[in-house]
This record gives C-alpha cells, sequence and structure tokens, in this order.
C-alpha cells in the first residue's frame, strides 16, 4: 500500500505543481500571471492578479507539500479550497461532467486528497520520516473543513469587492436614471 500512495502522491503533486506554475510563470503552456489575473478577474474574482497568485501559490506549494508527503492536512486544505472555488466560479454552472466543462475532475481530486490524509502519506514521506504523520478520520474531515473555509474566504472577498465596486461614484452614476426633463 506504501508503493500506491506514494504513487498517488506523485500523480497528484505533479500535476498541481504544474497546474500552479502555469499560473504563476506561464510554464507548461500556460497563461502567466498577467493573464490568469485577468481570467480570474472575469470570474468576478477581483483583484484577479491577487487572486491567481493565491491560487498558483496554494496549488504548487500544496502541490510539492503532497509530493512530498509534508503536512499532507495542510497541503490537502490548500488544494481542497482551490478546487472548490473552481468548481464555484467555472465548472458548477456546466453541470457535473468534465466532458462539458463540469466540476467531476475537482471532485475526484478532493476526494483523492482527503483519501491520502485518511490512510496517511505513507512511510516513503516527509510527514513519517520527521515522526509528524497526521491521519486518520479527524484529520481527513479537518483537511476538508478548512478547505471549505479558505473557499468560503475567497467567495466573501469577491462579494464584498464587487459590493465596493458597486458604491463607486462612477458605479452609482451609471446606474441611476435619468432625470426626466
Amino acid at each position: 500500500m506504501t508503493i500506491a500512495r506514494l504513487l498517488a502522491r506523485i500523480c497528484i503533486g505533479v500535476f498541481f505543481i504544474g497546474h500552479g506554475t502555469q499560473k504563476l510563470f506561464g510554464w507548461f503552456g500556460g497563461p502567466g500571471l498577467d493573464r490568469a489575473g485577468e481570467g480570474f478577474e472575469q470570474l468576478g474574482l477581483k483583484p484577479g492578479r491577487h487572486h491567481a497568485a493565491a491560487a498558483g501559490t496554494a496549488e504548487t506549494a500544496g502541490g510539492a507539500m503532497i509530493l512530498t508527503g509534508t503536512a499532507t492536512p495542510l497541503a490537502a486544505s490548500l488544494l481542497t479550497g482551490v478546487m472548490l472555488t473552481a468548481i464555484d466560479h467555472v465548472h458548477r454552472p456546466k453541470g457535473p461532467w468534465n466532458t462539458d466543462g463540469g466540476y467531476e475532475y475537482n471532485v475526484v481530486m478532493i476526494a483523492a486528497l482527503l483519501t491520502l490524509v485518511e490512510a496517511g502519506p505513507g512511510s516513503l514521506s516527509v510527514d513519517r520520516a520527521l515522526g509528524d504523520e497526521r491521519r486518520g478520520a479527524r484529520w481527513s474531515a479537518a483537511a476538508l473543513v478548512a478547505g471549505v473555509v479558505g473557499f468560503a474566504g475567497v467567495k466573501e472577498l469577491a462579494r464584498r469587492q464587487q459590493r465596493a465596486e458597486l458604491a463607486t461614484p462612477e458605479a452609482v452614476s451609471e446606474h441611476q436614471e435619468p432625470l426626466a426633463a
């Protein structure tokens, strides 16, 4: 079972690192931070560059942590938060199936991450080498809750930013009815 967990950590970690560095640096055909930021702006996550940097950093760092088996519950919570945000802002309206751009892949990744937390990263991990392997159902539930809290925080920040934009004098004048002559 140690080999299966190691292979899962390698696959999950490498792909998250790749996905994060696409956003941050434009590696592997990615957009880079400026273009990723523009995309985040279009999704209503403003300022887009900050959100793209946060998501890219969480994916890169979380992926590296999963890959090495370091602070596995924390890594899973970071990546779960990013996946939930992606589901909410990108995939949910398209339904569940990946073939339609839906959230199937994101849900499977969350399940895989929480399974790794419950089972533990295995003997070939930094957590085990340091004698600090946090695993089990409670740790998995804690990682899920922390991911949901992170997602909720991002959602609330986006909501506040949208409200602040609507309260600017320019936005108020755009939404007012013209005075009758």
